[in-house]
């Protein structure tokens, strides 16, 4: 899909990132870098979302100084055979997509900061995350760290600025282009999965991944980059975990199967969850469906500019307990017992990425895009049952952005 974005957009939010920030100091970001998969192969590559944010350059190892009234790219260099494989970087090109004028060589940029880092105490980046994320499992790009090391190759004493709360409120209030652009990839995935999952077509699927399948391809001749996460396709046992990537299972036709996948679009994602069925519902199914349906559409109610999404997982916690209560799952409500049968947040913020930065001790302003995704999930039945929508907060309440798209599907 063509973009949305000018330069004028990263312009801004670098001249808004200025202002927020009061102090003298230089700002420097680096893009992410490559990541190897095996051998001389590498992951798809994905930007750093702050670096992409300030100046829509889809490239590794690049660097943003942002100085006072100067400001300017640092490119990495390339060898011959980088070159030869991925092509040169055009200057132009990067210049006519940031609104950056001022595109240095590696050698001469870093010359360049050197001698303005030797001349002042500290420098504003973004806080290097720790190497290794133990709660998701999982390792940070290192190019955060490389950089930091690198600044203090230069000057051992300096000190370093964190600019995340700035970046996190920035990116937390969406612009129109932004509005625009998670609208096209809501659109782009309620569109695809109308028909990936008309009955028709349903009765021809034997496995999860043919399902995957299906909405890969619909991504994609919709104009999408693919998917902005890992899909979900999980039924049965299998869908009371909630991150089952698995996809590859034989299809059961007495089974719920839960569907959670989001297209992307200029690097913003939709994430969007369905509970389907291929043949028609047990009464007890279709008991914890209607459930899962109702406490959402009272979560979308609760949304309006001025809430503090901590109150407000608070008030779902309470009527997740009712319901849970009214199915015979518990006797007292607590969130102990709740959390048995609702272990996640109702409530995340979307963006460039999909669950993405957001201050939730803030309460929420007119701008925010917001994931409402309650769920069941009973392991001694085999039922999981998850239904989510993207919601946009407006001045006077809400906007339901996957609206198109039924909350049951059948």
């Amino acid at each position: 899909m063509k973009s949305r974005f000018s330069s004028e957009f990263f312009s801004n939010n670098r001249l808004r990132l200025r202002e927020l920030f009061t102090g003298t100091a230089p700002i420097v970001l680096t893009a992410n870098g490559l990541m190897q998969r095996s051998g001389d192969v590498t992951y798809a590559y994905s930007q750093d979302a702050s670096f992409w944010y300030l100046t829509g350059i889809d490239q590794p190892d690049m660097v943003l100084v942002i100085d006072k009234d100067r400001e300017y790219l640092i490119i990495p260099s390339k060898s011959a055979v980088q070159e030869t494989f991925d092509g040169k970087l055009d200057k132009k090109n990067l210049s006519n997509i940031s609104g950056i004028k001022d595109i240095r060589e590696q050698d001469d940029g870093w010359e360049q900061l050197k001698k303005r880092l030797k001349k002042v105490k500290h420098v504003a980046t973004l806080a290097i995350p720790p190497a290794y994320l133990e709660h998701y499992g999982m390792y940070v790009n290192p190019a955060r760290a490389a950089l930091t090391n690198r600044l203090h190759e230069i000057k051992p004493d300096i000190e370093l600025l964190d600019l995340s709360t700035h970046l996190t409120r920035m990116r937390m209030i969406k612009q129109l282009p932004e509005i625009e652009t998670i609208q096209d990839a809501i659109d782009c995935t309620s569109a695809t999965l109308k028909e990936v999952l008309k009955p028709t077509k349903l009765k021809k699927y034997k496995y999860e991944y043919e399902i995957e399948a299906a909405i890969t391809a619909g991504f994609r001749k919709r104009g999408s980059e693919g998917h902005g996460f890992q899909p979900i396709v999980t039924g049965g046992p299998r869908s009371v975990t909630i991150h089952n990537l698995s996809n590859n299972s034989a299809l059961a036709k007495d089974e719920l199967i839960i569907i959670d996948v989001g297209a992307e679009v200029n690097h913003y994602s939709a994430d969007i969850s369905r509970t389907i069925s291929l043949n028609k519902p047990s009464k007890r199914q279709k008991a914890v469906i209607d459930a899962v349906g109702e406490i959402q559409l009272l979560a979308i109610d609760m949304l309006k500019p001025g809430v503090f999404l901590k109150d407000y997982e608070s008030k779902v916690e309470q009527i997740m307990g009712e319901k849970l209560r009214s199915l015979g799952l518990i006797k007292t409500i607590s969130t102990e017992q709740v959390r048995k049968f609702y272990p996640h947040a109702t409530s995340h913020f979307i963006g460039l990425n999909v669950h993405d930065i957001g201050d939730y001790d803030r309460p929420i302003e007119p701008g925010v895009i917001l994931a409402v995704e309650p769920g069941i999930y009973i392991s001694a039945e085999g039922i999981g049952v998850r239904i989510e929508d993207n919601i946009l907060i407006t001045p006077k309440g809400n906007k339901i952005l996957s609206r198109s798209l039924p909350q049951f599907i059948s």
